[in-house]
């Protein structure tokens, strides 16, 4: 989820490119079983899946009993360009980074620096959360197994579709955030508090997020193709470029068309999922956590102990009910644990992640009883290739027979934008109705929320116009909708519209604005519903 000014990230031409190491055996100490090996014919399978799906690069990999059976690319790295993705191509990998983050925060446990339970404030001076009490009883593990409080993706839009404003700052600015629950009691999925955690690393090491992770998990365990910062990113000729599907009626329809590369997350965020990673090196990602943190060398990155931590499931998940065709995918149980969610399928344990940045997605899986993992990555949105192939693969190494899962989580897929455009559609095409209850320069002025920041509205015309002023370039204008309520249209059509409702005092005066998402389907981090503006002051 995003980058900083510092070039930790090698330049390509000083980058040791070696692809033996990801081929050694990890030794792990103890007999292992026969690898069991791809499926016959999977090179061919994910090509036609990435073809007929229209997904311009994609990238797996695969190892077994500490060894790399399989590592190819597909496709090209942008539409309309002949440069083909290779294993060494970076994928921006989203919440997938998770668990780096989590690395580095072991690498500080074992060093005696931090320990899990740490209260946070011992660790982040002037660290604050909404309520006081969370504040002062919050620790690390709390942090990182979203069981705060807060509502799914609450403050997300600090930094979606991208933001400017300073770790430090966002981090400040959670003050703000009202709960949705109450503390530790139950699941709900955010960003922000990994923010957190990345400013906590630096005040304990005095190093950036970005700089520790490069110098303690990526550099030790060999992975010299990922980056963590902007500079090493985009100074890497051999890098996917973000593609989605914007041009229909709600995101994921209408043709594929190429995102511009520097709209990424706000660099905040990026302890959340801010790492660009090759398949390359996701393969001596999956070898080390299969060998419970130790590499190749035989040295460890982090401990036994810290390995068992990171895989001891903390909070249950809520288990949401699937359409008949994906009812066998359904777990039994569904936990989060330290940047990893553990759950079961057909009894087998399975340690996982994914994630997801505008223009790419990444699964990253682990089947610890068959020794087993695997990772997908695309620049694309197209999601159901990604869980039809984790779903074919663990029905590989599980035994299982095939059942097309790729085929049934596109349909579904299908299914659900087809009924959020007709629902889109149809209030588009409704008639006009009353409203607004004043002029438009009635509703022309500053507002404020304390957690985004300011929206300027003004007028042109006959239209409002609306500008983000904590986002970069998130401007357009203002349509009436219905009452005193109207829709955004954006210059960046690759942002979801939000409804705007202005509330009116008995002065007819705006006391509040509050928002939500025009899609049913747009992604939890466009989170409209946690802003609650108010008129600025004017003198």
């Amino acid at each position: 989820m995003t980058r900083t000014a510092h070039p930790f990230g090698c330049s390509p031409s000083s980058r040791t490119r070696n692809r033996a190491w990801a081929l050694l055996p990890v030794l792990l100490g103890f007999a292992l079983p026969a690898a069991a090996s791809p499926p016959d014919g999977f090179e061919a399978r994910v090509e036609a899946l990435r073809s007929q799906a229209g997904i311009p690069g994609l990238s797996v990999a695969i190892v077994e009993n500490g060894r790399t059976t399989f590592l190819h690319g597909f496709g090209v790295r942008e539409l309309g360009k002949p440069d083909p993705v290779d294993e060494h191509t970076i994928f921006a990998t989203g919440s997938t980074g998770k668990a780096f983050t989590v690395a580095a925060l072991a690498t500080l446990v074992d060093a005696g620096r931090i320990s899990w339970d740490d209260r946070v404030i011992d660790r982040l001076p002037g660290f604050q959360m909404y309520d006081p009490w969370v504040t002062r009883e919050i620790t690390i593990r709390d942090l990182l197994v979203h069981r705060s409080g807060l509502g799914l993706g609450e403050g997300d839009l600090m930094f979606v579709p991208r933001g400017s404003l300073s770790r430090a700052e966002a981090v400040r600015r959670l003050r703000y955030l009202k709960p949705a629950t109450s503390f530790r009691y139950g699941f709900a999925y955010d960003n922000v508090l990994y923010m957190v955690v990345g400013q906590l690393i630096e005040a304990v090491t005095g190093q950036t997020w970005e700089a520790y992770v490069h110098d303690h998990v990526l550099v030790p365990a060999g992975m010299l193709d990922t980056t963590t910062d902007s500079p090493g990113h985009f100074q890497d000729p051999d890098r996917a470029i973000p593609h989605a599907r914007t041009a229909g009626a709600v995101r994921g329809l209408g043709d594929q068309q190429v995102l511009d590369e520097h709209d990424e997350l706000g660099r905040a965020a990026a302890p959340a999922g801010g790492m660009a990673v090759s398949i390359a090196d996701m393969a001596k990602w999956l070898q080390l956590q299969l060998a419970h943190g130790r590499l190749p060398s035989g040295s460890r990155l982090f401990s036994e102990a810290a390995h068992d931590q990171m895989w001891t499931p903390v909070v249950m998940q809520p288990i949401e009910p699937r359409p008949p065709s994906l009812a066998s995918t359904t777990p039994l149980f569904d936990t989060y644990a330290l940047g990893w969610e553990v759950r079961d399928y057909h009894g087998a344990k399975i340690v996982w992640h994914g994630g997801a940045v505008l223009g790419s997605q990444s699964i990253v899986v682990l089947l610890p009883e068959k020794n087993v993992g695997f990772a997908v990555e695309i620049n694309s949105e197209d999601g159901q290739v990604l869980y039809g192939l984790m779903y074919e693969l663990l029905d590989h190494y599980l035994g299982f027979p095939d059942q097309d899962w790729p085929a049934k989580f596109q349909a579904y897929r299908a299914s659900r934008l087809a009924k959020a455009a007709e629902l889109v559609n149809t209030r588009a095409a409704a008639p006009a109705k009353v409203g607004p209850s004043e002029s438009l320069d009635a509703y022309v002025g500053t507002y404020k929320d304390n957690w985004y920041g300011d929206i300027v509205v003004g007028r042109d015309g006959d239209h409002l116009t609306i500008d983000f002023r904590s986002t970069p370039r998130m401007s357009g204008s203002l349509d009436h909708w219905q009452y005193d309520s109207f829709v955004t249209h954006l210059s960046d059509k690759t942002i979801e519209p939000a409804f705007v409702t202005f509330a009116l005092g008995l002065d007819g005066h705006v006391s509040h604005v509050t928002m939500k998402p025009v899609s049913p389907t747009a992604d939890f981090s466009f989170d409209y519903q946690d802003l609650d503006f108010t008129p600025v002051a004017t003198k």
